[in-house]
């Protein structure tokens, strides 16, 4: 019985956790750093890492449940670890700090440390292992395909290695948008205009889970190298999709205008202005809340991966931690080609990874940016390059 209630009340904390973080998404949740130890794991026990963003560490150790081993959260600033390693907080700094200071060294005879895809981009796994001789093994993008990679023998499918948008992910990204819009909206219109405030909320949330529910109906329109629209960067794409749905929003109030009633002219400028502002916002970085393309307002979506050929060995690091399947390599021949480099979300684990430095960044302009500048730079918050923190 009380094994039971222990139980109930950990599903019941997830739970909540779930809830509250995917609401404030937009805001960083730190948890505890350090070792976890998962079921009675033994010197030979496999050692995972992952950033320190509660909701993540709460997945990956229901993703590990009846797996025994060690999981060491490292220092990512409460910020999930695609983020965290793209915007230069979750580096060799932190991964090499939480190896050594968690005792893990101690618990085990091998020095491997599987790591998730998504931080590729922020840790270079050659400088890691030179530094401390830990092995860095690139465990699957999504920590629900950790049994089954252990099971594979380490090694990845191409599924295993993909960044998805699934329903799922398209349903916590609308809450995620829609909660803070929609508290902020309620604070203003509090004072301006009271009784809106329950039709613009219900519009908000309606409007988020539309946009979002819908994206695979839509993406192929949507357009990585549109230009700046204002002041700010709006997803377009090639068919307005915005100005597409705004339209649809505005025959809506037309019909609806015309049912209750109330059809004139300032109700629909208000409700139109009101509810194009609303578009707007929702969709403000639409590319950038999903993990299939670069947010537009990213100047680095305009670059371009380069190889070269003659440099490269086929390793095969850009086939492994590559989260569009962009690479095939020929081990045989020992070569690697880019076979779907349209797909390209201009991550640059790839380059990071390659011990060949046989992978660049091209910009629209035809100036190269080395492998070494990659690696010293990444990107932060409003896409613009930050000097990362290497301490070591």
């Amino acid at each position: 019985m009380g094994f039971t209630k222990v139980s109930s009340m950990k599903l019941f904390k997830y739970i909540l956790a779930v809830i509250i973080e995917t609401l404030l998404r937009v805001f960083p949740f730190p948890c505890k750093t350090g070792l976890v130890k998962i079921g009675n794991p033994n010197r030979d026990s496999p050692v995972f890492l992952t950033g320190n963003f509660h909701l993540t560490v709460e997945r990956v150790k229901r993703a590990l449940k009846g797996i025994d081993c060690y999981l060491l959260v490292a220092n990512s600033k409460g910020i999930n670890v695609w983020c965290a390693s793209a915007g230069g907080l979750l580096t060799n700094h932190d991964v090499i700090s939480v190896l050594n200071t968690s005792g893990i060294k101690n618990l085990v005879d091998h020095k491997r440390v599987i790591l998730p895809q998504f931080a590729a981009t922020g840790v270079d796994a050659a400088q890691l292992q030179k530094k401390t001789r830990w092995k860095v093994v690139w465990g699957p993008a999504y920590a629900n395909d950790i049994s089954a990679f252990l099971e594979n023998n380490r090694q990845k499918t191409p599924q295993m290695r993909s960044a998805r948008f699934p329903l799922t992910q398209r349903f916590e990204m609308a809450i995620s948008w829609a909660f803070p819009i929609s508290a902020l909206t309620a604070a203003i219109m509090a004072l301006f205009w009271p009784e809106a405030i329950l039709p613009l909320i219900l519009l908000i949330w309606a409007l988020a889970f539309l946009i979002f529910l819908t994206f695979p109906f839509y993406e192929r329109w949507l357009n990585v190298e549109g230009k700046r629209t204002g002041l700010v960067h709006f997803d377009f794409g090639r068919g307005g999709l915005q100005l597409i749905l705004w339209g649809i929003i505005l025959l809506g109030l037309f019909v609806y205008g015309i049912l209750i009633g109330g059809l004139n002219w300032p109700f629909m400028v208000r409700w139109g202005l009101i509810t194009l502002i609303v578009v707007f916002v929702l969709s403000l970085d639409l590319m950038g809340s999903t993990p299939t393309f670069k947010s537009g307002l990213h100047e680095d979506r305009l670059l371009k991966i380069v190889l070269d050929a003659e440099k490269c060995k086929g390793a095969g690091f850009c086939e492994q931690v590559c989260p569009r399947n962009c690479f095939e390599v020929d081990q045989s021949a020992r070569t690697a080609a880019m076979p779907r480099a349209e797909l390209c979300v201009q991550c640059g684990a790839c380059i990071v990874q390659c011990p060949f430095d046989a992978l660049y960044f091209r910009t629209p302009k035809g100036e190269t940016i080395p492998p070494e500048i990659i690696r010293k730079y990444k990107l932060n918050f409003l896409g613009e390059r930050s000097i990362k923190n290497d301490l070591f």
